[in-house]
């Protein structure tokens, strides 16, 4: 009965992360909605799910380590494994989401931030995208802030909140010239995996949508390089997700990673 039970465990242990990565594929391939995916089936439904796991798994370790004969144990603390990291991974992802404000639009120029295409614009509406809203709105005024519980930012705009919370987000000066830090910009965006919507590097202007592994889900990025002001060029990037209310930090970390491997690729091409 007790090597029944040490296996049940670690047959449901291993079932979970299969329950996962079926919910999060499901999304990308279209077979149900984000909503359906994020909302219900990994976080309403998966935090019970993890928790009868682990339930289970305690159940079985204490069944065979401290009642003779010691049969099973060690496939029973197996079962044990997946759903203690799951825990652990989650509390991670509260923590960091605790951490850093709710916003999923980021640009390195606030005052006067890249702007996305009129066909990308089209794109993000046909999906049922998130708006684009100005830099300088206060987030009081956004429709998606009007909660108390955002009274702490309402007063400062959306694009003072992401420059507070990554002040790593900055414009890039690098020396070389504006047509070759564009066309740098075009190879880096197609390095890091995006797809192009605009390829206009002589005009300063890149866009391209990055997409999720998991989920599937969509964000736009739009890359403008400018002479500067004592030569050599400035370079801006906007990212933008379509869904959701929070990225947990996906935004700002697309345009870190971006800026500096471009900052490579530009003084070596």
């Amino acid at each position: 009965m007790r090597l029944k039970l040490a296996r049940a465990s670690l047959i449901v242990s291993l079932l979970l992360p299969l329950y996962f990565m079926v919910a999060a594929l499901g999304v990308k391939f279209g077979l149900w909605s984000w909503q359906t995916g994020l909302m219900k089936m990994i976080i309403q439904l998966g935090a019970p799910l993890i928790g009868l796991t682990l339930l289970l798994g305690l159940v079985a370790v204490a069944v065979t380590v401290f009642r003779k004969p010691r049969t099973g144990w060690r496939m029973a603390l197996a079962g044990l494994l997946v759903p203690v990291l799951a825990l652990a991974y989650v509390g991670q992802v509260q923590s960091r989401s605790a951490r850093i404000p709710p916003i999923h639009d980021i640009s390195t120029d606030i005052v006067n931030p890249p702007v996305f295409s009129p066909a990308v614009m089209a794109a993000r509406q046909a999906a049922g995208a998130n708006p684009v809203n100005a830099m300088d709105a206060p987030m009081g005024s956004l429709p998606a802030y009007t909660a108390p519980s955002f009274a702490a930012l309402a007063a400062k705009t959306l694009g003072q909140v992401g420059h507070e919370a990554y002040p790593a987000v900055r414009s890039l000066a690098l020396p070389m010239s504006p047509d070759r830090v564009a066309a740098a910009a075009e190879a880096e965006a197609k390095a890091q995996g995006w797809t192009l919507t605009t390829s206009n590097p002589g005009g300063g202007v890149i866009e391209a949508t990055a997409e999720t592994f998991w989920f599937g889900f969509k964000d736009d990025v739009a890359i403008r390089v400018r002479p500067g002001a004592s030569g050599g060029s400035v370079v801006d990037v906007r990212s933008t997700s379509r869904v959701g209310l929070s990225d947990i930090g996906a935004n700002a970390a697309r345009i870190e990673a971006f800026l500096a491997s471009l900052k490579v690729r530009a003084a070596g091409g």
